[in-house]
């Protein structure tokens, strides 16, 4: 069987793809700082993915790489970390002959197209982060473009999942808890959340499909197209409490900035509630037939999980 790396393998996707490899082979690499087995047959590689040396060594012997590692949410970390690893990963690859699969947001599109985001959306990112997120998804691209690299790139909306998501940090456990959830700007536009182990059995279908690869895809995200508010109803109805919210207000953000770094390093992102945010993945849906989690199922699963 062919060995299938991950790199990242720590984080709520690495996790998640782990298992979803199983699927495909026995021959899985778990590469990060201290990776604990998923599978039972899963190798284990520690790595510092910060040092081009040890990139290749994980990389080596693979036929498919996976990178799904999650950088701490901060602008000069992102801006000094990705494209050195980006970097390390495409030489690594091409070197060793392996395929590339990776895993992606959408912070590089254009503000003005939020209301139906596809493959096809404008690239124009407005925020630093974004323009960190283009040069990597260019960096990548431009490989595949002059034949030099096999590879993919796995785009998400923002997560719905039990780890490092909007809406269990600010929704379902205030809302646990007795408080008024939490949420940016407004709550009457539209927001798309991408389920975890949905995008991380989709990313393994495409890593393990040969005309996946050398373009772009939208991970499946359900198409309900809930509000800020609808969503909370959906965690406040499956809780049995009422949706108490608290719309936090450009002002308020800026404010709370200054003594919470994670307000500081969000406030560029806050367009992204101020209209409309659809998440298209009709082309995955119709290449592969695989139907989204329900946003019913997905909160319900999150609440059973969580308990």
């Amino acid at each position: 069987m062919a060995l299938q790396t991950i790199l990242g393998a720590g984080g709520a996707v690495g996790i998640e793809l782990a298992k979803e490899l199983s699927n495909y082979t026995k021959e899985i690499r778990l590469v990060s700082r201290n990776p604990k087995k998923i599978n039972e047959s899963d190798q284990l590689y520690s790595a510092d993915l910060s040092d081009k040396n040890q990139v290749d060594k994980a990389v080596e012997g693979s036929e498919v790489v996976y990178l799904v590692i999650g950088f701490e949410y901060n602008t000069k970390v992102w801006q000094k970390k990705w494209p050195e690893l980006a970097h390390s990963v495409i030489t690594a690859c091409k070197k060793h002959n392996a395929k590339l699969v990776f895993f992606d947001n959408m912070y590089m599109y254009d503000r003005d197209f939020l209301f139906d985001m596809t493959e096809e959306t404008p690239i124009r990112p407005t925020s630093k982060k974004g323009k960190v997120r283009a040069q990597i998804a260019n960096m990548i691209l431009s490989e595949v473009e002059t034949g030099n690299l096999t590879a993919l790139i796995a785009r998400s909306a923002d997560f719905i999942g039990t780890h490092n998501s909007v809406l269990v940090e600010l929704v379902y456990k205030n809302l646990k808890k007795g408080k008024a959830a939490n949420w940016f700007i407004t709550t009457d536009k539209i927001h798309s959340f991408t389920f975890v182990p949905d995008a991380a059995k989709a990313t393994a279908v495409l890593g393990n499909n040969s005309a996946a690869f050398n373009q772009v895809w939208h991970l499946p995200t359900s198409s309900s197209n809930l509000t800020g508010r609808q969503w909370i109803e959906l965690f406040a109805r499956e809780l049995n409490v009422k949706p108490k919210t608290m719309v936090l207000p450009t002002w308020l953000i800026s404010f709370m900035g200054l003594f919470m770094p994670i307000m500081k390093e969000f406030k560029e992102m806050l367009y992204q509630y101020d209209r409309d945010y659809v998440f298209n993945s009709s082309k995955f849906k119709q290449q592969f037939g695989i139907e989204p989690t329900t946003p019913q199922q997905a909160v319900k699963t999150i609440i059973q999980e969580s308990i």
